[in-house]
C-alpha cells in the first residue's frame, strides 16, 4: 500500500495548512497591527501591506515550474525552512533604523517563499487524497488555515501587547515585536521538522511533463487553464468574491485600535488579540466545519447560496460597531465571532469551488492560477481601503463594504457546478470526476 494511503490525513493536513497560514498572516495581517503600533498611518499601512499580495498574484507565472520539476513534497519542505529563516530576519529588521523599509523587504522575500509553498502544498493535498476526501477534509484544511490567521492576529498580538507593557522606555515597542517574531520563527522551524518526517509520499508526486521542452510544457500548462469551459465567469468570481473582505481586512484592526474620538473602539493591543484569538477562532472553527459538512452532505451546488449569504451578511456587524461604538468588550467579541463564523462557512465554499475548477492533469498549476486571481482580487481593493477610510470615516466605509458584496453574490449564483461535486461516492473506490462545466 502506498505511503500516502496508509498515513492518515490527520497527521499532516491540519499542521500543513496551519503552517501554510503562518507566513501569510505574518505578512498580511500581523504586519498591519505591528505597523499601527509603531506609528505608521492607515494610508501607508493599507498601500504597502496590500502590495505584499503581489507574490500570491503572480505565482501562476512560476506555478508550472513547481508542477513539472521535482516533487511537491520536496518543494514544501524547502520553502518551510526558508520561511523560518526569513521570520528570524524580520525580527532583526524591526530593531534598527528605517524599520519600515527593511521589514517590508524581508516580508517580500517571505511572501515569495510562502506563495511557492502554497503551490506545492495544495498540489500535494490534491495528489494524496481522493475527490471525496478532498471535500471531506476541506473544512479541516480551511479551519486550520484560518486558525493560523486568527492566531497570528489574536494570540500573537496578545503576546506582543503583553511584551509592550513590560518593555518600557525608548524602543520598547520595537523590542516587543522583535521578540514576537522570533517566537514565530521558532514555531515555524518546528513545523518544518515535523513535515520533513510526516508528509505523505504519493506515488504520482513527481514532475508532470508531457512535452519534450520545458518551455513548451510551461506554455501548455498556462494555456490549458484558459481553455477550460466557463473560464470567464470563473475568473470574475475569483476576483470579486472577496471584494468586501479585501477592504475590511486592511481596516478592521486599525478600527479596533483607533481612539474613539477618531471613530474607533479604543482597544489596546492585548484586547484586540483576545477578541480574535478566542471568540474569533472558536467561531471560525465552527463555521469552517459546518460549511464542509454541508457541502459533503448535500453537494456544493445546492449549498452555495446559503454559504455565500453566511459570509456576506455578518459584515453588517462592523457597521453596527462603528455606529454604536460599544464599550462592552463582550459585545465587541460577539460581533467579531459572528463575522468569523460566517467567514468560515463562506470561505469553505470558495476553496471547494477552486478545487472543482482546477481539477485536471495540471491541477497543481491550475489551482495556483485560481489562487493568483483570488490574491489579485484581495490586493487591489486593499490598497485603496486605508485611503478610503481616512477620507470618508469608519461608518461610511463599513457601509460601502456591505454594498461591495453585490458583485460576488450575483456571480456566485450564476456558477455552473455539477450537483454531485463534494458528495460521498456511492460505491467504494468510486471517485467523482468534475466536468468543470
Amino acid at each position: 500500500m502506498a505511503e500516502s494511503k496508509s498515513r492518515s490525513p490527520c497527521f499532516w493536513v491540519p499542521s500543513l495548512y496551519f503552517s501554510q497560514g503562518i507566513p501569510y498572516v505574518m505578512v498580511m495581517m500581523l504586519s498591519v497591527t505591528m505597523y499601527k503600533r509603531l506609528g505608521v498611518s492607515n494610508t501607508d499601512i493599507s498601500l504597502f501591506t496590500s502590495g505584499l499580495y503581489l507574490p500570491w498574484v503572480i505565482k501562476p507565472l512560476w506555478s508550472p515550474l513547481v508542477d513539472i520539476t521535482r516533487t511537491k513534497r520536496s518543494w514544501v519542505v524547502a520553502m518551510q525552512f526558508l520561511v523560518s529563516f526569513t521570520l528570524a530576519l524580520a525580527a532583526l529588521s524591526v530593531r534598527g533604523g528605517g524599520f519600515f523599509k527593511w521589514s517590508l523587504c524581508v516580508f517580500w522575500v517571505m511572501a515569495f517563499a510562502s506563495a511557492t509553498h502554497d503551490i506545492a502544498a495544495d498540489g500535494l493535498y490534491m495528489l494524496s487524497l481522493s475527490k471525496h476526501q478532498q471535500a471531506l477534509w476541506v473544512g479541516v484544511r480551511s479551519t486550520f488555515y484560518r486558525a493560523a490567521m486568527v492566531v497570528g492576529s489574536g494570540l500573537l498580538v496578545i503576546l506582543a501587547g503583553w511584551l509592550e507593557v513590560r518593555f518600557t522606555g525608548p524602543g520598547g515597542n520595537r523590542l516587543a515585536w522583535s521578540c514576537t517574531l522570533l517566537v514565530v520563527a521558532g514555531l515555524f522551524l518546528a513545523f518544518s521538522c515535523w513535515h520533513s518526517a510526516m508528509l505523505p509520499r504519493p506515488p504520482n508526486d513527481g514532475p508532470v511533463v508531457t512535452h519534450e521542452k520545458l518551455w513548451d510544457e510551461f506554455l501548455a500548462t498556462l494555456g490549458s487553464f484558459f481553455q477550460k469551459p466557463g473560464v470567464g465567469l470563473a475568473v470574475a468570481f475569483m476576483l470579486l468574491y472577496r471584494l468586501d473582505e479585501a477592504q475590511l481586512g486592511r481596516v478592521a484592526t486599525p478600527f479596533l485600535l483607533d481612539d474613539r474620538e477618531l471613530g474607533g473602539l479604543g482597544l489596546d493591543t492585548r484586547h484586540v488579540g483576545l477578541a480574535y484569538g478566542t471568540c474569533g477562532v472558536l467561531a471560525l472553527t465552527c463555521g469552517g466545519l459546518l460549511g464542509a459538512f454541508l457541502a459533503a452532505q448535500f453537494g456544493l451546488k445546492r449549498m452555495l447560496p446559503l454559504m455565500v449569504a453566511a459570509m456576506y451578511l455578518p459584515k453588517v456587524t462592523f457597521l453596527i460597531l462603528a455606529t454604536t461604538q460599544p464599550a462592552n468588550f463582550a459585545v465587541i467579541c460577539g460581533a467579531v465571532a459572528v463575522e468569523q463564523f460566517g467567514y468560515g462557512i463562506g470561505f469553505t465554499a470558495f476553496v471547494l469551488y477552486l478545487l472543482y475548477f482546477a481539477d485536471g492533469p495540471h491541477k497543481t498549476a491550475h489551482y495556483a492560477i485560481c489562487t493568483g486571481f483570488m490574491a489579485l482580487g484581495m490586493m487591489i481593493p486593499g490598497m485603496w481601503s486605508g485611503w478610503l477610510e481616512d477620507t470618508i470615516g469608519y461608518k461610511k466605509f463599513f457601509a460601502w463594504v456591505i454594498c461591495s458584496t453585490v458583485p460576488g453574490l450575483v456571480l456566485a449564483l450564476r456558477l455552473k457546478i455539477d450537483p454531485q461535486f463534494g458528495k460521498r461516492a456511492k460505491a467504494v473506490g468510486e471517485a467523482f470526476q468534475p466536468s468543470n462545466a
